[in-house]
């Protein structure tokens, strides 16, 4: 049995036992993202194909797997910056996606309101609202 050190809290097993970098990250993205995952890479082939393999290979394959999180912390951090940020909308919504695929919930997001400012933290919870919706 291999053992996938970021999907430890949640697993005892990686998805796969791939061989690359890529498919390492593919597997990573496959737990996190669900079967959305790969639909928004693929939405962006036609236009930016190696971004995306940039993308599973030091987002998922490198920073994603390695020890000393588990996925839900890694999703947490990353709803963190994308609410701090303002701008990244859409990519907040597949992190919330993500985040509560890997086990995390809805409390742990209202965390952010305060440290993140308070019209940032609305507009994550508007997002947080659509993702919670989709998901009923």
């Amino acid at each position: 049995m291999r053992v996938c050190p970021a999907a430890m809290a949640f697993s005892t097993r990686c998805p796969a036992t791939p061989e690359t970098r890529y498919e390492r990250g593919l597997a990573v993205l496959d737990q996190v993202g669900g079967p959305s995952g790969r639909a928004v890479l693929n939405g962006r082939a036609d236009i930016a194909p190696d971004l995306g393999r940039y993308l599973i290979e030091f987002a998922f394959a490198d920073a994603y797997s390695r020890p000393g999180l588990g996925l839900a912390e890694r999703e947490l951090a990353t709803i963190a910056v994308c609410t701090t940020l303002g701008t990244a909308g859409p990519q907040l919504r597949v992190r919330l996606h993500g985040f509560l695929n890997v086990g995390g919930t809805r409390e742990a997001i209202i965390q952010r309101g305060g440290y993140a400012g308070f019209p940032a933290a609305l507009n994550a919870v508007g997002a947080a609202r659509e993702v919670f919706a989709a998901r009923e």
